[in-house]
């Protein structure tokens, strides 16, 4: 069974055609980026063959992935012989609410409710939408499948999710902490759990997704207890241009000052803040290259990047009670060798007994990064979202 997966973003599209009763290979992948601008890109990646790449306008989702379907089907860059071989379509849907607390079959009650949801995630939900709806048209009596970001956070208890303001606006509104990245903590923390030889059902796992969007999740027996991302995904760690956690008066003052509109404000705590905000790179590599040369600013956003993820492991542990497994995972996690050993430094007292030698230039692999003798196991482990969604489309889709 051939499942399409479609990660739909404001302006791009990510894809991967997975064939899910031969292990799940991926038969082919790809981007189309710049959607809705003067000129579009598009890269095709498939098994075995060259990559094609071509500028061209794409002025809609519906006409990105009508490229991406002839892709898959054409004859010297193409995996398949007709379309009728993509048996269901996959979808990454930002924001579920309180509504979609698992996957599900999308029909029109589906996306109405989905359509609801694009109030708290206007950059996000349309396009996912906008996707679904060109799936439709393009492959009609295809299954789709919308898989939520938010889903696996929604075993949150009200202590976790809940804000100390007004509670109509959580009454009438739905206004909580409802976190993200919830695909790749559930995928990741599953994975390193049997990696290590725990039993997820039995177990207390600290998931440090890091790269350009961040976030932490406790993650106890299995189920997400508490996560740093919030009602939108700017709370929380430092990113490359988030703010993450700021004292809302402090935005009001530069508000007030600057003579900022609400979409001026939100503009600098989601696009100017973060490490770009402090030392003029969003790129982890460029903090790091500027760190080792001595550079005040990378030096400082770097620091400060580590320590308000550690800051968040030691509220989580004690949150659970204690912890068993750290995971480090995402672009910085798999591949900022300094970023982990810098954020495992004084955890000690939590029982983590890091192994420098075993951390020391590793990137993109499974591996234990802490020592046999280590109460508490540290891992980086790499994560999978596509494969989630595969899965869970397969599982409702077959």
């Amino acid at each position: 069974m051939n499942v399409l997966v479609l990660n739909c973003g404001s302006s791009s599209i990510k894809y991967q055609l997975v064939d899910m009763t031969n292990d799940a290979a991926v038969l082919a992948k790809g981007l189309v980026e710049r959607i809705g601008l003067d000129m579009g890109e598009f890269t095709h990646r498939a098994e075995g063959k060259d990559k094609y790449y071509v500028k061209c306008p794409i002025p809609t989702h519906k006409v990105g992935i009508d490229l991406v379907l002839n892709a898959l089907v054409d004859q010297k860059i193409g995996v398949i012989k007709s379309l009728k071989e993509i048996n269901a379509c996959g979808h990454r849907v930002a924001h579920g609410g309180e509504i979609f607390k698992t996957s599900v079959l999308v029909g029109d009650k589906e996306k109405a409710q989905i359509k609801e949801l694009c109030a708290l995630a206007p950059l996000h939900n349309p396009a996912n939408l906008e996707g679904i709806e060109a799936m439709e048209a393009l492959l009609p009596g295809v299954p789709q499948v919308a898989v939520f970001d938010t889903a696996f956070h929604q075993t949150m208890p009200a202590e976790a999710y809940m804000y100390a303001i007004d509670y109509k606006y959580y009454d009438e509104d739905k206004i909580r902490r409802y976190g993200f990245h919830g695909t790749s903590h559930k995928f990741v923390s599953e994975k390193a759990a049997k990696l290590a030889g725990l039993d997820i059902n039995n177990s207390k796992i600290i998931s440090c997704h890091l790269g350009n969007g961040a976030s932490v999740c406790a993650v106890k027996n299995g189920e997400s207890v508490d996560t740093s991302m919030g009602f939108t995904p700017v709370e929380g760690l430092v990113m490359g241009t988030r703010a993450g956690d700021l004292d809302l008066g402090a935005l009001l003052f530069i508000a007030e000052k600057e003579n900022l509109s609400i979409k001026e404000a939100n503009n600098l705590i989601n696009k100017k803040s973060g490490l770009l905000g402090i030392s003029g790179h969003a790129d982890m590599r460029d903090v790091c290259d500027g760190k080792d040369k001595g550079v005040l600013r990378d030096t400082i956003a770097f620091d400060l990047f580590c320590n308000r993820v550690r800051k968040y492991i030691g509220g989580y542990a004690a949150t659970m009670g204690g912890v068993d497994l750290i995971l480090f995972t995402g672009g910085i996690g798999e591949n900022a060798v300094d970023v982990r050993e810098k954020i495992c430094e004084g955890l000690e007292f939590l029982g983590v007994d890091f192994d420098s030698a075993a951390n020391a230039g590793k990137r993109g692999v499974d591996c234990m990064i802490s020592k046999p003798s280590s109460k508490v196991k540290v891992m980086m482990v790499t994560t999978n979202e596509e494969y989630v969604i595969a899965k869970d489309t397969y599982s409702l889709a077959k």
